[in-house]
């Protein structure tokens, strides 16, 4: 797969044009360092959910999550990783929080239900949230306080996910209905530290009802959350 024509080479501008509840919440990140490895897991997660999406058909949908398992194998088994703003920043970040492989590995795999047309069933859905938002959550908790449990942040990020695909996907309604009851108990047990990776699913009742709220709006909300130390 090419380098992506349009990726700017500032993830935090890419991040916060794409995907602006995760950007907001990680402007709550006091340490530049560790904003910054974040947006970076923002950023892996975006190109990861763009591969079903621009692809015509399932088979490039499958060559473009291939190409991202082939970047994960480059990083983790030392090797030259390929030039891609965000592959790189990627291998920097693992060598830098000495992230696990695991996590990022089911991030990918979860992409590939996206190539089926199918409507996804609750198990289906859950598990889908749970590798996609939910591991990105997790991997941002760990990153954010590595003395945290960051399986606290999984129901946040799947909550956060679970509500993005809702308005297409009604069936699962009770399913996000009983993970953002989840995430809001479990965000009350995160660190101070660790609270920016779940704050995001502040937003997650609004996007599950396809509302986006003026900027300003979002930015008291966060505020609000973070002082709380709850969603």
């Amino acid at each position: 797969m090419a380098v992506m024509s349009d990726a700017p080479s500032d993830l935090d501008a890419l991040v916060r044009r794409v995907d602006p509840d995760r950007w907001l919440s990680s402007r709550f990140i006091g340490d530049a360092q560790a904003r910054a490895d974040v947006v970076v897991l923002y950023a892996y997660d975006h190109e990861l959910a763009r591969a079903p999406k621009v692809a015509s058909n399932a088979l490039l949908g499958e060559i473009r999550l291939t190409w991202w398992a082939e970047v994960l194998a480059e990083i983790f088994e030392h090797r030259p990783v390929r030039h891609h703003p965000t592959a790189q920043a990627l291998a920097e970040l693992v060598a830098r929080r000495s992230l696990p492989r695991p996590p990022l590995e089911a991030m990918i795999d979860a992409r590939y239900r996206e190539l089926d047309p199918a409507p996804m069933n609750e198990a289906e859905g859950l598990d889908w949230a749970r590798d996609t938002g939910g591991r990105t959550a997790e991997l941002a908790a760990t990153v954010l306080d590595p003395a945290a449990d960051a399986q606290l942040a999984l129901a946040g990020g799947s909550a956060w996910a679970l509500a993005r695909r809702l308005p297409d996907a009604p069936d699962l309604q009770p399913a996000f209905e009983r993970v953002l009851e989840a995430a809001r108990s479990a965000s009350r047990s995160l660190s101070v530290a660790a609270f920016p990776a779940v704050a995001h699913a502040t937003f997650a009742a609004d996007r599950a009802r396809g509302v986006q709220r003026p900027e300003l709006t979002s930015r008291l909300r966060l505020i609000a959350a973070v002082a709380r130390g709850r969603i």
